[in-house]
């Protein structure tokens, strides 16, 4: 008998938060990792809006807002020169949440704290080896034993065991040769709210503050004159740099909790799915960590997969839903590549004329208000649209009102009974159906969710400004369809569904 359990194989951020999302939608889920037990050490430290915002719907935020640091602005100096305040953080429009600084090993607690609430323990020591996909099933070996799934999830990291046995190319370049990076406890002269760089030529020194007294990331690529041939020790050539670069004197540092030189790579898979295999997270794109986008990609990733992956392994949706996951999430992560790359190239100053145009030009530019917003709404990841991909509504509708596969704003409404809620907290493995413009409930448009979505998988939510207009909103918080026909929505619902195109 074909086994209908979805495997998840890796438990960082990305792979617990595909569980999260799949076992709230009421599919069975098993984590697999080959590590003895959870990891301490901080590694990915940025959580974006929208990373805050999934972890929110998915009911794994917890109380990470107050255990964070919360970022003000970056402060950028060159040749020991502060040039530019970039304010982060500031409430806009569309960016309601603060950027946090927060260890990665912290937000993956709080995902296991909340899959455990779910039913699902990570099962440690496991690891990934091979694996062969059957005409329904995949057979995946770890160690001497055999796992059956009816889908499998490889969010298991650069080195992906997953990608590797399912024969997916993963092209790319290396950006730096060697980057270094050391968590300490220092003595630093910078307040608590404020990412410091330091700039000159081709040297790079940054700062940042987590949680803890006087606790600091110091990040900088390895020295030109380091030798290749002795150990690299992080730590102590990043306190040289806060002495050389930041004009501090030595000693401050009083203790090293975790260091590591690391390569750089900007890679993309050339595929996100093979038959029943999937990739997401690190495991399907790897770029420089300048921005903080990677924990929030991959979390991104995990939430668009989860929903579709429910539905068809529940019956509900075709098989064809599920290429629609690599058509919205692959151009994602083609763009961050693209910028985190171009960012990295121009703050190292590679050449000449890259460090004329930062001094010059890039720097000053952070100064200016209209760049400052820009800035910070492009890398909350709100602003992120599916418009253009299969489920979008392309150029159908008119621009007025949001289009399907554009994110809808967190918004306060009401549930049938008359209680009050918040959108995005009816969301997380379910559906929202919302009526703008008044009016009561209307079993036309229940019966049409209900038949399509199955029951119990929707919310129905009712708001009383706007003009009349049911929109039909996604578990990741994007628009399905809006309109005024219970009819018409259960034919696009039926294209989504079958076709996976809703054009």
């Amino acid at each position: 008998m074909r086994s209908e359990t979805v495997v998840v194989v890796g438990a960082g951020p990305t792979g617990l938060a595909t569980a999260c999302a799949l076992r709230a939608a009421g599919r069975d889920v098993r984590v697999l990792d080959r590590a003895t037990g959870p990891a301490d050490t901080s590694r990915a430290l940025g959580l974006q809006p929208r990373g805050a915002e999934v972890l929110a719907r998915l009911g794994a935020l917890g109380d990470i807002p107050a255990r964070s640091v919360r970022i003000g602005q970056v402060a950028t100096h060159v040749d020991g020169r502060l040039l530019a305040r970039l304010p982060v953080g500031r409430p806009t429009k569309r960016v309601t949440r603060p950027g946090l600084l927060v260890s990665q090993a912290e937000v993956e607690a709080c995902l296991r704290s909340r899959l455990s609430g779910l039913g699902v323990e990570v099962e440690w020591q496991c690891e990934a080896v091979d694996l062969r996909q059957e005409a329904d099933e995949i057979l995946l070996r770890c160690g001497d034993g055999e796992v059956r799934a009816g889908w499998l999830v490889g969010c298991d990291g650069a080195h992906s065991r997953v990608r590797k046995a399912a024969g997916i190319a993963f092209p790319g370049v290396p950006l730096v040769e060697r980057f270094l990076l050391a968590d300490v406890t220092a003595r630093l002269s910078l307040p608590r709210d404020t990412v410091a760089v330091w700039l000159r030529g081709d040297t790079m020194l940054g700062a940042f503050p987590l949680p803890g007294e006087d606790v600091w990331r110091l990040m900088a690529p390895a020295p030109a004159d380091a030798e290749d041939t002795l150990p690299l020790r992080p730590a102590d050539l990043l306190a040289d740099l806060l002495t050389a670069e930041a004009g501090m004197p030595a000693g401050l540092v009083d203790a090293v909790h975790w260091e590591s030189v690391f390569r750089i790579h900007r890679r993309l898979a050339a595929s996100y799915r093979k038959g029943r295999v999937f990739l997401a997270g690190d495991a399907a794109h790897i770029h420089s960590p300048f921005g903080g986008q990677g924990m929030n990609t991959g979390l991104g990733d995990a939430e668009n997969l989860a929903w579709k992956l429910a539905l068809v392994a529940a019956g509900r949706a075709s098989a064809g839903l599920l290429d629609t996951y690599e058509a919205e999430r692959r151009p994602v992560a083609r763009e961050v590549l693209s910028s985190t790359s171009a960012m990295t190239g121009l703050v190292l100053g590679g050449t000449w004329w890259a460090r004329l145009l930062r001094d010059r030009v890039f720097v000053p530019l952070l100064n200016q208000p209209v760049v400052q917003r820009r800035i910070w709404v492009k890398s909350s990841q709100l602003a992120l649209t599916y418009r253009r991909g299969p489920l979008g509504a392309g150029r159908r509708l008119p621009s007025a009102g949001p289009r399907a596969g554009d994110r809808i704003p967190d918004r306060t409404c009401t549930r049938a009974d008359g209680t009050a809620t918040r959108l995005h907290d009816e969301l997380g493995g379910c559906w929202a159906l919302l009526t703008l413009g008044g009016g009561t409930p209307e079993p036309d448009w229940d019966a049409v969710a209900r038949r399509h979505l199955g029951a119990g998988r929707f919310s129905r939510l009712f708001a009383p400004d706007g003009p009349q207009h049911t929109f039909l909103v996604r578990p990741d918080g994007h628009l399905a369809w809006r309109g005024t026909s219970p009819a018409a929505m259960g034919r696009a619902l039926s294209r989504i569904l079958v076709d996976g195109a809703l054009r």
